[in-house]
């Protein structure tokens, strides 16, 4: 039987505990924004602006992983680029258009998969 080599996984608790912080971070934004979206009537705040703010917190939450050596998470950047397109759309009033824009935007993240993974941008934070 031939000996298989895996890679090692390399964990630093800094760049764990730092993650956990920006993910509690995000996410307690996260519930903020969609607190205030319930509360607040339509009349007064657009549901866009609603969706380009959540569409930013998710992008920011990765930005400041990025910016720090941490793995982003493909799940909230896409969700991030999905809400801010998604917001951007509302504003406009194109309605009939969100199915085009998420079949263009999975489209894109297919297309750009393999640099993603050639760079190693998306993944788990425990990861280096």
């Amino acid at each position: 039987m031939t000996e298989q080599t895996k890679s090692e996984v390399v964990v630093e608790p800094e760049k764990v505990a730092m993650n956990k912080r920006f993910e509690s971070i995000g996410w307690g934004f996260f519930l903020i924004m969609l607190g205030g979206f319930m509360f607040i009537p339509d009349s007064t705040v657009s549901k866009g602006l609603w969706s380009i703010g959540i569409g930013l917190i998710f992008l920011g939450l990765n930005a400041a992983r990025y910016y720090n050596g941490i793995r982003m998470s493909g799940f909230t950047t896409f969700l991030g680029i999905l809400s801010l397109i998604g917001g951007i759309v509302q504003l406009l009033g194109w309605k009939s258009m969100d199915g085009a824009f998420f079949l263009i935007i999975l489209g894109a993240y297919l297309i750009l998969k393999p640099y993603f993974e050639k760079r190693q941008l998306f993944g788990k934070a425990e990861q280096s």
